[in-house]
């Protein structure tokens, strides 16, 4: 179905009306603005990961949540902040073989921020008890980064990771280590 010009500028405005909203902490506002939107135009992928996002964060629906980060995927698979929401989404349920799958995708997708993406990776290897591999990603995210203070993040990551792998090694065994991944 093609899309006019005028629809999508329609389309558009609703968008960043919604986001707008957001940012103001107008929630349910914002919800119903993109429920009409995609509603109108069902094809407008963009207001899909913010629905994602909205359900995600806010109103705790993790399965309407990820139906939607999904959808956004599929529509505009070249939208680099679903990959980043998505990510962090599949991160704090633990899912990380879905997880290393959705960034080895996104690290290709143009005008990410590759540097928000090794993020990911290292927090992911990180929560799987796997430090080395971890700080690896933490200092690929210091390289990518042109902002101080994410750098100072990163190197806060590594300090961090370096601190457990120092706890868990002096203690001579890895229980917890072992626990988080259960």
């Amino acid at each position: 179905m093609m899309v006019s010009n005028h629809d999508m500028s329609v389309a558009d405005e609703m968008f960043f009306d919604a986001d707008e909203k957001i940012k103001n902490g107008k929630i349910v506002e914002a919800r119903d603005i993109l429920i009409d939107l995609i509603t109108k135009s069902p094809e407008y992928g963009r207001a899909y990961n913010h629905l994602g996002w909205l359900y995600e964060t806010k109103f705790k629906d993790f399965v309407v949540a990820e139906s939607y980060y999904k959808k956004a995927l599929e529509l505009v698979p070249n939208y680099p902040a679903t990959y980043i929401n998505y990510s962090i989404f599949l991160s704090n349920l633990g899912r990380f073989d879905e997880l290393e799958e959705l960034l080895n995708r996104a690290i290709s997708v143009p005008g990410i921020s590759k540097d928000r993406v090794y993020n990911e990776f290292g927090i992911m290897y990180e929560l799987k008890g796997e430090f080395l591999k971890a700080i690896e990603y933490y200092k690929k995210a210091i390289y990518a980064s042109l902002s101080e203070k994410d750098i100072n993040l990163y190197r806060e990551a590594i300090d961090r990771c370096n601190l457990k792998k120092e706890i868990l090694d002096s203690n001579g065994n890895n229980v917890f280590v072992k626990d988080v991944k259960n």
